[in-house]
């Protein structure tokens, strides 16, 4: 925008007092300047006691002073280095001789617009599921080798080597990766990519030191967000300071507000881990403490007999097995007396069946006589037999040599 210069309206020869010509200005100024809007960085803010905010704004050609009145409304909170864009109008302080703009409204400038693409970009990666709890992996407790994407050069890296030495060393390996300009994001993604590739780390570590939002920005591209969500290896994110929200932080398994923090969470102390083994002995020891005292509490319960009142015990079992025994046997042998004493008062009884008894022998003798073999062999029979000895009823069968069995011996044929 070209400016027009004014024509001068003042005559050379006139004469001004201090007061007039100063008023003079300040006319001039506020009548061509009502309404101005400028777009700069806040520098400077301080707050009177009366409410009042004085401030600056610049670039990097400028700095005009600004006011802004008590009372006037302001929707977020006023910081150095924040870009704005205010509206007001200039006006003159003729006690000092400065100039200055009073502030009727502000506006976030390049800050504004960017927040607005993060909330945006933020809405619909979460709405594809990449910041889902579900998809965060644990960080393991003792990685043995850790990648780090960050530059080679930046203090993020020194400050996690440093970190980490002092706490727990191990194996670190670096993915050199620019974390500022146009090709930042693309090479944090693909040092995210190649640790994931190359399964040679157990976490990954993604780091870079404080900076303007426009200077964190690569850490919020979607290039990189993906490529975190996507990460089978644990992932921490350590961009920036505790402040700095970066979409990264939202994808990552784990995110740290600075990268000393990140180093913090990924690895113990070598303290806390001595502290933890101490407390896990002493855990141990009491636990089994506890048990010996409770076994030898145990043993002293149990009483121990001695010999000698074992072996009377044994022979006050052995006196009471006797006298059981006396009295079953003295039973039995009454009770045999008694059965013996029936059986003796019946002798003419016994005497007849012995008699009975030997008849039916004699008589079962005789029909055993009479039905045997040898009683049909006296009848002029007799038995042919082969040479097995089994005998020959039908005279098919007959073969030589054979027995004749007679009632008087045998004869073989």
């Amino acid at each position: 925008m070209i400016m027009k210069k004014p024509e001068p309206f003042v005559q050379p020869d006139m004469i001004f007092s201090v007061s007039d010509a100063s008023a003079l200005l300040k006319n001039v100024v506020e009548t061509a300047f009502p309404r101005i809007r400028i777009r700069g960085e806040l520098s400077q803010i301080t707050r009177a006691t009366s409410g009042h905010m004085y401030m600056t704004i610049k670039d990097s050609g400028a700095a005009i002073s600004a006011i802004v009145w008590r009372g006037t409304p302001i929707p977020f909170k006023l910081e150095d280095g924040l870009e704005v864009i205010i509206t007001g109008r200039f006006t003159t302080y003729p006690s000092r001789s400065t100039y200055q703009i009073v502030v009727s409204e502000i506006e976030m400038a390049g800050v504004g617009a960017i927040l607005k693409m993060l909330e945006e970009r933020k809405r619909k990666l979460a709405a594809e599921g990449l910041f889902d709890q579900a998809r965060k992996k644990p960080i393991p407790r003792f990685p043995r080798r850790i990648g780090i994407v960050t530059s080679p050069t930046g203090a993020a890296f020194q400050d996690i080597q440093n970190r980490l030495r002092e706490r727990f060393p191990v194996e670190i390996i670096l993915y050199p990766a620019t974390v500022q300009g146009v090709t930042a994001a693309s090479e944090i993604a693909s040092g995210i990519e190649y640790f994931n590739r190359e399964k040679n780390v157990d976490v990954i570590i993604v780091a870079r030191g404080g900076g303007s939002l426009e200077d964190l920005l690569p850490f919020s591209e979607e290039v990189v967000v993906r490529a975190a969500a996507a990460s089978e290896i644990p992932l921490i994110s350590g961009v920036g300071h505790e402040p700095d929200w970066m979409l990264i932080d939202y994808a990552a398994d784990l995110r740290a507000p600075t990268p000393t923090g990140a180093a913090e969470m990924v690895v113990p102390t070598k303290l806390s881990l001595i502290q933890e083994m101490d407390n896990l002995w002493h855990r141990l020891s009491s636990s089994f403490t506890t048990r010996l005292a409770n076994s030898k509490s145990s043993l002293d319960s149990i009483s121990i007999k001695s010999p000698k009142q074992v072996l009377m015990e044994q022979q006050q079992r052995i006196d009471d097995t006797t006298r059981t025994m006396n009295i079953i046997i003295s039973s039995k042998l009454a009770y045999a007396h008694q059965r013996m004493d029936i059986v003796s008062g019946f002798p003419n009884i016994l005497q007849n069946k012995m008699s009975v008894m030997a008849q039916s022998v004699a008589h079962l003798g005789q029909m055993l006589n009479s039905l045997g073999y040898k009683s049909v062999l006296q009848r002029g029979y007799a038995i042919v037999r082969d040479s097995n000895g089994e005998i020959i009823s039908r005279a098919s069968n007959v073969n030589i040599p054979a027995t004749l069995e007679f009632v008087d011996g045998i004869k073989k044929i």
